[in-house]
C-alpha cells in the first residue's frame, strides 16, 4: 500500500521485473533548494511475502543498490495501528519476509520502515491477523496513516534516518 502510495505521488508507473516484482524508478522528495530528490527504485515483490528475499537481492543488484541503502517496509504487530518507527539493521521480531530478506542480502544492515498494525486480540495466529482485511475504524484511518509513512519514507530518503527517527518516533 505504501509503496503504491509513493507511486501515485511522484506518477511513477510500476512495471513486473524480472525479479518476480513490480518496479519503477523515480525522484523521491524534495531536497534543499526544491531541487528533486534522490532516484529510487519503488518494487514491490510478487512472490509470498515469506519469500521477498529473492526479488529484494536480485533488484539491488540490478539496480546496484548497496544492501544499506534498500529500505524494507513492513508491517509490525509489536507496535500500534498507525505507528511508525525507522531503524537500520537489528532482528526481524519473528517476520519472515524480513528473515528471508536479510539472508538473501546477506546481512541485517539495511533500512526498515516499520509500519504499526497492532497486536492480534486474544489468542488470534498472527499470520491470520495482518493477512485479514482492516477493521472499519482502521479503514478510516489508513489513508492518513499512507500518507505519514510516505512522509516518513520521503524524508529518510532525502535527509537521512535519523532526521526521519526524530519527526516519526514518538508521535
Amino acid at each position: 500500500m505504501l509503496v503504491d502510495e509513493l507511486a501515485g505521488r511522484t506518477g511513477t508507473t510500476l512495471a513486473r521485473a524480472k525479479a518476480r516484482a513490480v518496479a519503477g524508478t523515480t525522484r523521491l522528495g524534495v531536497l534543499p533548494g526544491g531541487r528533486p530528490g534522490p532516484r529510487v527504485v519503488l518494487a514491490k515483490p510478487l512472490s509470498y511475502m515469506n519469500l521477498s528475499g529473492g526479488p529484494v537481492s536480485q533488484l539491488a543488484a540490478f539496480y546496484s543498490v548497496p544492501p544499506e541503502r534498500v529500505v524494507a517496509v513492513h508491517d509490525d504487530v509489536d507496535l500500534p495501528f498507525g505507528a511508525i518507527k525507522l531503524k537500520i539493521g537489528g532482528g526481524e521480531g519473528g517476520h519472515n519476509g524480513l528473515r528471508d530478506i536479510t539472508k538473501a542480502l546477506g546481512t541485517k544492515d539495511y533500512l526498515r520502515l516499520r509500519l504499526g498494525v497492532g497486536r492480534p486480540p486474544g489468542r488470534q495466529d498472527t499470520a491470520d491477523f495482518v493477512l485479514k482485511p482492516f477493521s472499519a475504524a482502521e479503514r478510516k484511518e489508513l489513508p492518513v496513516f499512507l500518507a505519514d509513512a510516505a512522509d516518513a519514507a520521503e524524508l529518510l530518503v532525502t535527509e537521512g534516518l535519523l532526521a526521519a527517527q526524530q519527526r516519526y518516533h514518538g508521535r
